[in-house]
């Protein structure tokens, strides 16, 4: 395959696996049936190991130095050369070395942590567990030079009970080592290929490139915490809660999973803000009764935005003769989700859309996560009036999660599913790979309030034949997973040629006119953005997002008349499209995202100056013209729907 590779063809799915471990590839482990967010809780404690971690690239030209010299066996800095590298962060622009920019290959992580005594002791002793929130894209993960756990994916948790590992070590030292691999192949998501340049003539020996169909830097490094917590040897492994409502009464059902026990107790109580316990349960499958409940209402959709119970779970058993007791606090905001021909209902009442997509993204950390700049995207996204965002184009971290469910910031939950261009892409392989990922999704997020609707891809190549069965089942998949929200994929396809949209719920389109398509020529947006809505609508009577739309413009380049790339031309084209958004909207059309929240970085390209400049902040968050455009029409849209007395400002909420 390496040969052929080099003769020109598409590279290996990741790229110069060793043998050994292309074993592995088909049946990764299996993670835990639930995947529930570390807390600390009486019965259970949790350390995050972020700060600095030992790191190395493999530069062997076949990247396989590290598995063939077994430099998980021993401490890194043992095996060569290594720098500090920061945990969680991208590595390609903490250093100034312009190949690990763009390295593509395995490169390897280390920690040394102590345990506490307490976590290594006891009869039984507590359940040590290791957890990732993200690292991109393929990890395979030892401890003290024995595997715990490989993922493939680059957006979502996977953990390894180490138990066995960390409580069988002669003294309380946990070495960790990742060895991680950015290359991505038609079958991953998102899909690229690595290609080989064989012309010796025009390029050194060995070069490669990878390839990729989306329109973002593929930053790589350990993206969000890394975490050890303890459970009891008895645990709860996994929660599920569902809600309904009326006016004066709802039903949260719940389900509840333990591990370790087949003789058990549960019980469950359920706290308002204020600690009242307002209903109990036990059991591990019931629901609770609330009478007169707080709902939980999207931001400038209700005085009280994001209102949330936490529903305790209490779990009792007997393990050896001992006593046991887990005890985990999940968050639960009581709302409801239901879609018609038309309207986009919460709770019963029509909600619009109006917001934003977003990258992980920043300076120098990439995708890597980051407190300060997060919550100064929420304080923006609450100034601007931003009532919603889609996580294009892959599932963001659990702490950004928590924000939007405590703020009462609705979300459109994507998965990694962009650039499925090829053929290829579209095979069983990556069929499965994708259901896959929707479980992990759905596991992750299922109860979450902000998360109203699952986005199973981004701009697919979806007038392929082979789509209708893929988009088919992968819809159907998620939808048995999780049968209260509604599903949808963002397309740019023509709308009749479209294989995948019969099985959406929603219609999402993406469209850039007088952008990418008649590029300078502001005069064709009306006729043409009608045209695009009533065609959709006529075919599928469904609801009608524009999930993107939006211009490039360079901070400070100003053009009168508007020209492209100025501040100027941003807003004359974003006017453009509200004109008919506000014809629509008392229609069909439910909602509109602009593209983008913020300036980010993509691969270099001749239409790329430091990055894609759609944003209507700068990279470093700094308003540009559209930015107060869009606030004061997001603020008049919440003065029109609002059901809060009097008229609320943007003042008023949000100083």
């Amino acid at each position: 395959a390496l040969a052929a590779s080099r003769s020109g063809a598409v590279g290996l799915c990741l790229l110069l696996l060793p043998p050994v471990l292309l074993l592995f590839l088909p049946g990764l482990t299996a993670g835990p049936a639930g995947m529930l967010q570390p807390r600390d809780t009486p019965s259970r404690e949790r350390r995050e190991l972020g700060g600095l971690w030992s790191f190395r690239t493999d530069l062997s030209p076949g990247r396989d130095a590290g598995f063939a010299q077994r430099w998980y066996r021993r401490p890194l800095r043992q095996t060569g050369p290594v720098i500090d590298m920061p945990v969680p962060a991208s590595f390609n622009d903490i250093t100034q070395d312009r190949s690990l920019e763009n390295y593509i290959g395995w490169v390897w992580y280390e920690k040394e942590v102590l345990l506490p005594l307490r976590w290594l002791q006891g009869d039984p002793a507590p359940r040590v567990v290791l957890r990732f929130g993200s690292a991109h894209y393929y990890s395979i993960v030892w401890v003290n030079g024995v595997q715990v756990v490989e993922h493939e994916g680059g957006h979502l948790p996977f953990e390894a009970d180490i138990s066995s590992v960390v409580q069988g070590s002669p003294d309380t030292l946990c070495r960790i080592t990742v060895a991680l691999n950015n290359t991505l192949s038609p079958h991953t998501l998102p899909p690229g290929s690595i290609q080989y340049m064989a012309d010796k003539s025009r390029y050194p020996k060995n070069y490669f490139v990878q390839d990729i169909r989306f329109d973002f830097f593929n930053y790589a490094g350990i993206h969000r915490p890394v975490v050890l917590y303890t459970t009891p040897a008895a645990y709860i492994d996994d929660i599920t809660v569902t809600t309904t409502s009326s006016d004066s009464v709802a039903m949260v059902q719940y389900q509840v999973s333990v591990v370790g026990s087949t003789a058990s107790s549960l019980s469950l109580s359920l706290r308002d803000q204020e600690g009242k316990v307002v209903a109990a349960g036990d059991g591990p499958v019931g629901e609770l009764k609330v009478l007169n409940p707080n709902l939980w209402w999207p931001y400038l959709m209700h005085e009280n935005p994001g209102y949330l119970y936490s529903l305790e779970v209490k779990m009792q058993a007997q393990v050896g003769g001992v006593l046991l007791e887990d005890v985990y606090t999940l968050p639960v905001g009581i709302r409801t989700v239901h879609v018609t021909s038309t309207q986009f209902l919460i709770n019963g009442r029509p909600f619009y859309f109006h917001g934003v997509n977003k990258h992980e993204d920043a300076d120098i950390r990439g995708k890597g996560l980051d407190w300060p700049l997060i919550v100064k995207d929420f304080n923006l996204l609450r100034w601007l009036g931003a009532n919603s965002f889609r996580t294009s184009h892959y599932p963001y971290a659990e702490e950004i999660m928590d924000l939007c469910d405590a703020y009462g910031i609705v979300v459109i939950d994507e998965s990694p599913g962009v650039g499925i261009k090829l053929p290829e892409s579209f095979g069983n392989q990556s069929l499965q790979h994708h259901l896959a990922v929707m479980e992990e999704l759905v596991r992750r997020d299922k109860n979450r309030p902000s998360v109203v609707m699952w986005s199973v891809a981004n701009e697919p190549a979806s007038e392929l034949p082979p789509a209708a069965h893929y988009f088919k089942t992968v819809i159907a998949h998620t939808k048995a997973l999780d049968p209260s929200r509604p599903v949808t994929f963002v397309t740019d396809a023509n709308y009749a040629l479209d294989r995948g949209a019969p099985y959406v719920d929603v219609i999402c389109v993406n469209s850039y006119l007088s952008w990418y398509h008649d590029p300078g020529h502001l005069e064709v947006i009306p006729l043409q953005l009608t045209a695009q809505f009533e065609n959709w609508y006529k075919t599928y009577q469904k609801p009608i997002i524009q999930s993107e739309y939006g211009a490039d413009s360079v901070p400070g380049l100003h053009s009168d008349p508007p020209m492209m790339f100025s501040e100027e031309y941003q807003q004359a084209m974003l006017r453009e499209y509200h004109a008919v958004f506000d014809k629509k909207r008392k229609e069909y059309v439910i909602g509109e995202l602009i593209w983008n929240f913020a300036d980010f970085m993509t691969n270099q390209g001749t239409t790329r100056v430091l990055g894609n400049k759609k944003g209507i902040f700068t990279r470093q968050r700094q308003p540009k013209a559209a930015a107060f455009l869009l606030r004061d029409r997001y603020w008049k849209i919440a003065n029109e729907s609002s059901c809060l007395p009097p008229v609320i400002t943007s003042h008023s909420l949000f100083p």
